[in-house]
């Protein structure tokens, strides 16, 4: 029986590094691929959360059962998270909203459950001024274990330990940064996260631990808002559809620029509309990233459909949220009802980036739910 645990396999081969000529551009320009420098250890107040690539093997994610916590909440007024000390301000009218007066790191098991069912309703959620910041990595990953199984990086740096955890960390990468430029006309991916795994993640943590003081933000778009705005005959083909989510692309980049692999490559087929377990809305799932095929449609008409979902969700800005990062604040998002990019915003005439630091968790949730029960 296969198992997520992390297995040491010592004597797996590694892969020839490339050579500067031959090297890739990042396909993703927020994951760093290699060892940070010395410098880098000096400049941040937390070296702990640089990069490290621990040599582990995952064998493939088996199903599991999962119970979405936001589903045990019987009082929807939220009366242990929203306590009258509490102020909520909406980030946009549908999308997004920031609380403060909370500490994550005070939450009961209850309040945690009406956390779930907030972020299932307003889909991105935003903490400032977390002390679960500096409570180091395994406060954070048991307070994100009550949200779900938790995924393990396949290519980029993790926390030594903590293979959970997901680094983004960029500090002058000037080389990089501009050859990725010469080849593309923006920093932007919008993507779902870890969208390949068979019970990819329903809620995401998102950890500033610094950043430059301008830029850098975070912008989301609710799926079901853009879904909602289709016509009802495109909605009922859409409702139909599938698509085939893969982490090859992500796991041949790793291979090509000499990086560590710690999984082989994921194929899983998902509903190109997907039913939210708590909401009840139809989604759309689907990204710039790991989609590879339509099943049923010819490669035209593959990049078409593609290519006029993303343009409308990039172009709808009546229903997306832009997340303003400060230090110390902590972001939860649903994963199943948006889709976002970051914003690498902060780099210099050089392309030289400013430093920004920062860590993800991701919960795993359930089998993406389709539309039509022949899917499953």
């Amino acid at each position: 029986m296969p198992s997520s645990a992390p297995v040491l396999r010592p004597k797996k081969a590694q892969p020839v590094t490339a050579s500067k000529e031959q090297e890739p551009i990042s396909y993703d320009i927020n994951i760093p691929y290699v060892d940070v420098t010395k410098e880098n250890h000096l400049r941040t107040r937390y070296p702990e959360y640089l990069p490290t690539w621990d040599k582990l093997w995952f064998d493939p994610l088996p199903h599991f059962d999962y119970e979405d916590p936001a589903l045990r909440v019987k009082d929807k007024s939220k009366p242990s998270l929203l306590t009258p000390n509490v102020k909520v301000t909406d980030i946009q009218p549908r999308i997004g909203s920031i609380l403060e007066g909370v500490q994550l790191s005070q939450l009961s098991a209850a309040a945690k459950d009406e956390l779930a069912l907030l972020v299932s309703e307003r889909k991105v959620v935003a903490f400032p001024n977390q002390d679960l910041i500096d409570a180091g990595p395994a406060a954070q990953a048991a307070f994100m274990s009550h949200f779900g199984k938790p995924n393990y990086q396949p290519v980029s740096g993790t926390v030594r330990g903590y293979p959970g955890f997901h680094i983004i960390h960029r500090d002058g990468n000037r080389e990089e940064i501009s050859r990725f430029l010469e080849q593309r006309t923006t920093t932007t991916l919008w993507h779902q996260d870890v969208s390949y795994e068979i019970q990819p993640p329903g809620y995401v943590m998102l950890g500033l631990l610094e950043g430059p003081d301008v830029g850098g933000d975070t912008v989301f778009a609710a799926t079901d808002l853009a879904y909602k705005r289709l016509s009802a005959t495109l909605c009922s083909w859409l409702d139909t559809l599938r698509a085939v989510h893969s982490s090859t692309k992500m796991i041949n980049h790793a291979r090509l620029t000499g990086s560590l692999v710690r999984k082989d490559a994921v194929d899983t087929v998902h509903p190109l509309v997907r039913i939210h377990p708590v909401t009840g809305e139809k989604c759309l799932w689907f990204n710039g990233e790991f989609i590879t095929k339509i099943p049923g449609l010819k490669e035209p008409e593959q990049r078409w459909l593609l290519d006029f979902l993303m343009q409308h969700i990039v172009s709808g800005h009546d229903f997306q949220a832009r997340v303003r990062w400060q230090p110390k604040t902590i972001v939860i998002f649903d994963n199943r009802s948006t889709i976002h990019s970051a914003i690498v915003d902060y780099i210099d005439d050089d392309y030289g980036a400013k430093l920004r630091h920062i860590f993800r968790l991701c919960a795993l949730g359930e089998k993406p739910i389709p539309v039509y029960d022949q899917f499953e």
